[in-house]
């Protein structure tokens, strides 16, 4: 079963640091693009950060220079180092990647992880 598994997340103090992973399982598969995105307490499911196949990465502005968005295509593995973190940073982180699974590139959500900040 393909699928994508979330680890990381927890509590962190305001200005702490937490790393989400992201990885690709069930059988013979790939990664390619990867996104991640926050739930906030009675918000609506924001992408905060991206990555593509190449590498390349995006950031929504409130996290810019804060966090990282980084993989490791051997692992299918797939990064969010989030850094300074603030109370703003509270919800729930998702990723949405794509994976290629016999020959078929399909749209998968990660189970979703905790992140707490707060003193």
């Amino acid at each position: 079963q393909v699928q994508l598994v979330q680890s990381g997340g927890g509590v962190a103090q305001p200005g702490g640091s937490l790393r989400l992973s992201c990885v690709a399982s069930g059988g013979m598969v790939s990664i390619g693009a990867v996104d991640w995105y926050r739930q906030a307490p009675g918000e609506d499911r924001d992408m905060i950060a991206s990555i593509d196949s190449t590498g390349q990465t995006k950031y929504t502005h409130s996290v810019k220079g804060r966090f990282t968005i980084s993989r490791d295509s051997d692992k299918n593995t797939v990064y969010l180092q989030m850094n300074l973190l603030k109370p703003e940073d509270t919800g729930v982180y998702y990723c949405n990647g794509n994976i290629l699974s016999s020959g078929l590139w399909r749209a998968y959500w990660g189970q979703g992880t905790q992140v707490t900040v707060s003193s």
